[in-house]
């Protein structure tokens, strides 16, 4: 899906960028570790590659970034 930052723009998907790893929080005392592909987007206009806006993604949320880093280092202790 493009991203609605974008709507209204011709995008042509290019791949992805490098997988990032996040490890969240423990599910039955095992680790969980999430595998992020983040796609790359090409605007035929500009030959630009673009991407999601993810602060925009992250309004959402309900934790901020702080205490999801305060939870995961409380429990890895």
């Amino acid at each position: 899906m493009i991203p609605e930052e974008f709507n209204g723009t011709k995008l042509h998907s290019k791949g992805f960028f490098p997988e990032a790893t996040v490890q969240d929080f423990p599910i039955r005392g095992k680790n969980v570790y999430l595998h992020i592909k983040r796609r790359r987007w090409l605007d035929k206009a500009t030959n630009e590659v673009v991407q999601r806006d993810w602060n925009l993604v992250s309004q959402g949320t309900r934790m901020t970034t702080g205490f999801a880093a305060f939870l995961k280092d409380i429990s890895q202790h």
